[in-house]
């Protein structure tokens, strides 16, 4: 996996501090929209996918970070990173981060090239309001890129696992 595919997110917490996402932080700050975004749980060897959406599957946006270098050969290296924060009560139960949602009233503030002020824009970085999301289990077909359907992210019934009695 390459250097910038490794960092395709960034703990909100601790960007400020670290060299990769320092200056992207104060200067490159971007909108990653998205509908709806997946997490895992692991049951046994198995692992349950899971979709979270907002207000129902509206459009909604990442705090995200961008940048640009050059890497040893002259080539431009182009990535982006999402911010991510502590799990809010929707997304603890299945995972122990979570995308950082902006509120689309900060969006114009969070784009703003003139905000330079850290502590400003690290008070946008937390955990989306829980009773605007829902969650629900999905297929494992999600695991597969060649999969790429609206039955990827329809809802499924998970099959309930029961105690044996005698075994």
């Amino acid at each position: 996996m390459s250097g910038a595919a490794m960092m395709i997110n960034a703990r909100s917490e601790t960007a400020a501090a670290k060299p990769a996402f320092r200056d992207p932080l104060t200067n490159r700050r971007c909108l990653i929209p998205a509908d709806g975004f997946y997490e895992w749980v692991r049951r046994g060897k198995a692992k349950q996918p899971y979709c979270f959406e907002v207000n129902d599957g509206e459009l909604f946006a990442f705090a995200g970070l961008w940048d640009r270098w050059r890497d040893p050969s002259g080539q431009w290296i182009k990535s982006c990173s999402i911010l991510t924060t502590t799990p809010n009560a929707v997304t603890s139960s299945v995972h122990d981060r979570m995308p950082v949602i902006l509120d689309p009233d900060t969006y114009d503030l969070w784009l703003d090239p003139g905000m330079t002020n850290v502590e400003a824009i690290s008070e946008m970085l937390k955990p989306y309001d829980a009773g605007l999301m829902r969650c629900y289990p999905v297929s494992t077909r999600i695991n597969y890129v060649a999969n790429d359907d609206a039955g990827c992210s329809a809802p499924v019934k998970l099959a309930e696992t029961q105690a044996r009695l005698f075994s």
